[in-house]
């Protein structure tokens, strides 16, 4: 039986249960119905001292699952000039992230946002942190869709595993972003503003500093600190890839208001949006649909589900471009015989991402499951042990926390 590990990671909607503690937005204020909805009152972030480490971090060992790693194959000799690659038959992990903490002052200035930043966030120098050490370990980030291939088989899509091959000694791993969309709460809260174009051509930020200064930066979140990893590091990426960002599109994308179809600023916003979108594909990133209105797929209606994916097709992904990768909110997930699933599916959502406690891949015949880690304050205070193959969070922590 597959194990979960759900856990309100869907941050458009700061309403969250961990453990015995409910985190609460102002009363009144102004906020998109999703936030409204209770965490599942399921939700049960483990703690290291629950979990012992397991040799084997896969949870359902199948037929189609990718299990244990096979002996690694003496590499051949290539062609000068030609990367030496072998054949990957390992877990892959993948591991999630919301927006930077820019101003830790704003995030944990103990009003009643403060927790939910605490628990659902990281900040700058433990994003760093963690980069060291997947780098230390041999981690290397490949593109989701290295993983899967859909064909077309007697009029019936066919999902099947493609062949992994990385340089001898790497593992892989994919890093997403979920709500890369600075939604109105993230900007007085701590997070930066918008992504830009710098001077240079390249993906930043803007934010105002919590002085009043306005400020673009490529020091202050997941996107441009990657690059610039990557530039010092090459051999962190296998062929240039980088990550996945999920969008939902209520609030715009990016830091862009493209939600107000009939504002008179909808083309200047979509402009700007669209500029740092191509930019972010041309530099090695990829989109996934987080819902249009970060709804959990396990309780709407059918009706409504259909209509929010539909909504977020026409408005979003007509800015991104097409994309086979659909990332639950709140780390939902639905069975692969589901209705909603099977909409998804005939959507043209291939890989459908949850959340769970390990490395998890198992495809369906006409779609792929994997889940993914969550890295944020819950997973570094809580659960040290089960990230230790990845980094140890002592290492890390950001004594701002406190």
């Amino acid at each position: 039986m597959r194990i979960t590990n759900k856990v309100c990671v869907g941050m458009a909607a700061i309403l969250c249960i961990a453990g015995s503690a409910a985190f609460l937005l102002p009363a009144g204020q102004n906020l998109h119905p999703a936030w409204q909805e209770q965490a599942q009152a399921t939700a049960h972030p483990t703690s290291e001292h629950d979990i012992q480490p397991a040799v084997q971090p896969f949870t359902q060992p199948t037929a189609n699952l990718i299990l244990t790693p096979s002996p690694v194959p003496t590499p051949q000799p290539s062609a000068p000039g030609v990367e030496q690659l072998v054949p990957y038959n390992g877990p892959v992990e993948h591991i999630f992230f919301h927006p930077l903490i820019v101003y830790p002052e704003l995030a944990f200035d103990g009003d009643s946002m403060s927790k939910g930043y605490h628990d659902w966030f990281v900040t700058i120098k433990e994003f760093r942190g963690i980069l060291d050490s997947l780098y230390s370990k041999n981690y290397m980030l490949i593109d989701i869709h290295t993983l899967y291939e859909a064909s077309t088989e007697d009029n019936h899509t066919v999902v099947k595993p493609k062949e992994l091959r990385l340089p001898p000694g790497k593992k892989p791993v994919v890093l997403s972003i979920d709500d890369l969309n600075y939604y109105t709460y993230m900007k007085e809260n701590g997070n930066a503003y918008r992504l830009v174009l710098d001077d240079d051509g390249e993906v930043a930020t803007y934010s105002v500093t919590p002085d009043g200064k306005e400020l673009v930066s490529r020091d202050n979140e997941i996107i441009p600190i990657l690059d610039d990893f990557i530039e010092k590091h090459p051999d962190f990426s296998f062929q240039r890839a980088k990550g996945v960002i999920a969008l939902t599109g209520y609030e715009g994308v990016l830091g862009y208001r493209t939600d107000q179809l009939y504002s008179a600023d909808y083309a200047r916003e979509k402009e700007k949006a669209m500029a740092v979108i191509e930019r972010l594909k041309a530099t090695g990133w990829s989109f996934a649909s987080h819902g249009y209105g970060h709804l959990d797929a396990a309780k709407v209606s059918l009706d409504r589900f259909k209509k929010d994916t539909e909504r977020w097709k026409k408005e979003v992904e007509s800015l991104t471009g097409p994309t086979s990768v659909y990332i639950y909110p709140y780390g939902s997930s639905l069975p692969a015989k589901d209705a909603k699933y099977q909409f998804l599916l005939q959507s043209g959502f291939q890989m459908i991402c949850a959340v769970g406690p390990a490395p998890y891949l198992q495809f369906t015949g006409n779609s792929v499951m994997m889940d993914r880690r969550h890295i944020d304050g819950i997973g570094l205070h809580d659960q040290r042990i089960r990230l230790l193959p990845l980094f140890d969070s002592k290492d890390i922590w950001d004594d701002v926390r406190g």
